[in-house]
């Protein structure tokens, strides 16, 4: 199927309906690795959308992740895999020997790799509204950190005491953040404080925290998508998702201003 498809691009490069340039961006959205029957790996995602792929392992056998990985590290390439159960974690340091290596117990991630991060300029902020918040802030962090992005902290700076926010909000957006995820559950405000306050765009990240009625982040992401401030929402406990988004932004903003330059 790939083949038929390559030739039916290059025959329209012979019939001048497409350009050179136009052939190679169609092609690279073709390519992926096929690993047995299990799983197909996009290898040129993050040259077409500047996001990284990444590994869930969740719903995974230990055996397959491990496979899947194994394949995956050919070449110059970083590979984060999230949501890495005990039983995964062993079946990887058992498999595979990369020359990094990196485990965050806090996020359950894993990145393996062969080279390091390329840093690309952009900086992302994440605030949690709580303690219980920072395991899913902490996936976010990775994930922004994996896109070449400098990641500075805020954590425990709930609404409950929103003191304890307002001096360090000050201290990011004095450090030039181009981004900010805010992770927060229970009732989900934090969010809309802080995207009222700050000139850069605010990803709001709900987290499965609290309990009876609208427990399970439920609350907390009805109560974001119904912000006055205006302000981007992710999934319940969407770390990666509100991580790489933020980078996303950081690393346009950054790649913006070494043109302006």
């Amino acid at each position: 199927m790939i083949i038929v498809s390559i030739i039916s691009i290059l025959t329209k490069v012979r019939n001048n309906e497409i350009s050179i340039a136009e052939a190679e961006v169609q092609i690279k959205l073709l390519r992926f690795k096929e690993i047995s029957e299990i799983a197909r790996i996009d290898c040129h995602r993050s040259e077409r959308t500047g996001i990284p792929e990444a590994i869930l392992a969740e719903g995974k056998s230990s055996g397959d992740l491990a496979m899947i990985v194994e394949a995956s590290l050919t070449g110059d390439v970083r590979i984060l895999i999230t949501r890495v159960s005990d039983a995964q974690l062993r079946e990887l340091e058992s498999h595979i020997d990369p020359p990094y290596m990196v485990w965050n117990e806090r996020a359950r991630t894993l990145v393996c790799g062969t080279t390091p991060i390329n840093k690309t300029g952009g900086m992302v902020g994440i605030i949690t509204a709580g303690t219980a918040d920072i395991p899913v802030a902490e996936e976010a962090r990775v994930a922004a950190e994996e896109m070449g992005c400098d990641v500075d902290l805020i954590y425990d700076a709930g609404a409950a005491g929103i003191h304890r926010l307002f001096p360090d909000l000050g201290n990011l957006i004095e450090k030039g953040v181009d981004a900010i995820v805010v992770a927060a559950g229970r009732d989900g405000t934090l969010p809309t404080v802080v995207a009222g306050l700050v000139p850069v765009p605010v990803i709001g990240l709900p987290v499965s925290v609290g309990y009876g009625a609208g427990g399970k982040g439920e609350a907390a992401l009805l109560s974001m998508l119904q912000s006055c401030s205006v302000l981007t929402v992710v999934n319940i406990d969407a770390g990666f998702v509100a991580g790489a988004f933020a980078a996303r932004i950081a690393n346009l903003a950054a790649a913006a201003s070494v043109k302006s330059v």
